[in-house]
């Protein structure tokens, strides 16, 4: 499906603990892999595996194209100030898989600051949860303003959180200026198609520059 003369777009997932970062690639991958895009992830915790060998475990991917970087140290260390092993993972990964069309890096979570280093990915999501509030969206913060699309995930708990989904679109409208926001429930489905259109189109743009 891809120009193989070109490396594979590299993809950041970051966002707090517990907003389905894992979840949503769970969610996307197989998706894409309906596609025909042949994929592999690495993953970012601070001192386990715990997130590489939930998804080793799941069965919709080879588990020898699933890496586990332990950051040892704050998560989004490994992906913005010193992202040699996410580097070094990556430069294994291509050299093991060398017709990759996508490499996921999920990042280990982090606060509303994190983001991802341009030498490391080609564009990167950021995901949110409802369940944390409906006035993240007006604490802004580098993760939700600099990301190529930002993920609002679990919109289905909003009623019972008492979150007002309304509100939170109206205030991501405006911090977002423009820039995609997608709405997800990943148990469902629901906002996937948005998602993957974008990275589809991550994809395009990564293949015109390789051109």
């Amino acid at each position: 499906m891809t120009d193989r003369a070109a490396r594979p777009l590299r993809l950041g997932i970051g966002g707090p603990v517990g907003s389905g970062k894992t979840a949503l690639i769970e969610a996307l991958v197989p998706r894409l892999q309906e596609r025909g895009w042949e994929i592999a992830i690495i993953t970012n915790d601070l001192l386990t595996q715990e997130d590489a060998e939930r998804l080793r475990g799941r069965g919709f991917i080879d588990p020898a194209r699933v890496l586990g970087v332990e950051t040892g140290a704050c998560p989004h260390t490994a992906i913005r100030e010193d992202p040699s092993l996410n580097n070094e993972a990556l430069r294994r990964l291509e050299r093991a898989c060398p017709r990759l069309d996508l490499v996921v890096i999920e990042s280990g979570g982090d606060n509303l600051a994190s983001t991802f280093s341009s030498e490391l990915v080609d564009a990167w999501l950021f995901v949110i949860d409802v369940g944390a509030g409906d006035d993240i969206p007006r604490k802004r913060g580098p993760g939700i303003l600099q990301c190529d699309l930002l993920v609002v995930n679990k919109i289905d708990i909003a009623p019972y959180v008492r979150a007002d989904l309304d509100r939170m679109r109206r205030d991501l409208a405006r911090a977002r200026a423009g820039r995609p926001v997608a709405y997800t429930n990943c148990l469902t489905g629901e906002g996937l198609e948005g998602v993957l259109a974008q990275i589809e189109a991550a994809r395009g743009r990564a293949l015109a520059a390789a051109r």
